[in-house]
């Protein structure tokens, strides 16, 4: 090793070394102001109420349906935006397939910063605790932080809280109230790494209270707890990790009417 390189150096990867008060030279707002002139966008905000769709299915459902439409003033990189009619509350926005603690936070960062105001992710999850028949919804009220991500925004701690205790309990009241849908409330395990799900990793989470494991969570709620934005996550528990055939079934549209239910009622929670 070399011996110019200090201790602190050594812990620089992860946790060590980070000043978690001190603004970012790379913002995304500079980014999406060069986006924008590269590609000759309008300058136009996005809906205040976005969706993350990780796997995709409620995109590929509204581009099927011809419910969803391409929002124009867009400007990531790598993803499009649709905007569509979200259950009488107004138009939202909704972002396909970004997977992932760093690629949902890149595109949480950019969203906020060209117009959304409260962030609904919905992402596919793995039963670790049974609590009823698959599939089924858990409102996400703390997160295991078994990701890098999270620990450039917050310091070290077990789990990351969901930042507005408040939003969650009136997301939780007006979920139970949907019909023939099933919503829990509870923690969840984010994972950077979903094929090394142990079951030695999988018993200790079970034993730790957790319900299901996912791949965002833990890094969108520390985002959102640092910069004052209003973020809730759910898990839509499908599978127990492909243990047996005939897992990852969705229900009807792969899951997507269920899904746009459950992010209306959390709209309506947030509204409220």
């Amino acid at each position: 090793m070399d011996e110019r390189i200090d201790r602190a150096d050594i812990a620089w990867p992860i946790i060590g070394g980070k000043d978690h008060a001190a603004p970012s030279v790379f913002r995304p707002e500079a980014l999406l102001r060069e986006a924008r002139r590269q590609r000759q966008l309008p300058l136009l905000a996005v809906p205040e109420i976005c969706v993350l769709d990780p796997d995709g299915d409620v995109v590929r459902h509204l581009k099927r349906t011809g419910t969803g439409r391409i929002h124009e003033g867009w400007a990531c990189y790598h993803t499009e935006l649709l905007a569509f009619d979200l259950d009488g509350i107004g138009e939202a926005g909704i972002v396909g397939c970004a997977v992932g603690a760093p690629f949902a936070v890149l595109v949480a960062e950019q969203l906020f910063a060209s117009g959304c105001r409260l962030l609904v992710s919905v992402t596919s999850a793995g039963q670790i605790t049974p609590i009823g028949p698959t599939p089924y919804f858990v409102l996400i009220d703390r997160a295991l932080r078994d990701e890098g991500t999270s620990y450039h925004y917050l310091a070290g701690s077990m789990f990351a809280e969901a930042p507005d205790a408040a939003l969650v309990a009136r997301a939780e009241e007006r979920g139970r109230a949907l019909a023939n849908i099933a919503l829990h409330r509870g923690a969840t395990w984010t994972t950077d790494a979903p094929y090394r799900e142990t079951a030695s990793a999988i018993e200790r989470a079970r034993r730790s209270g957790i319900l299901a494991v996912e791949m965002e969570a833990a890094a969108l709620y520390p985002f959102g707890a640092t910069n004052g934005r209003s973020v809730i996550c759910f898990a839509h528990v499908t599978n127990a990790m492909a243990q047996t055939d005939g897992d990852f079934e969705k229900g009807e549209a792969d899951g997507a009417k269920a899904t746009l239910a459950v992010v209306a009622a959390a709209a309506r929670a947030w509204r409220s």
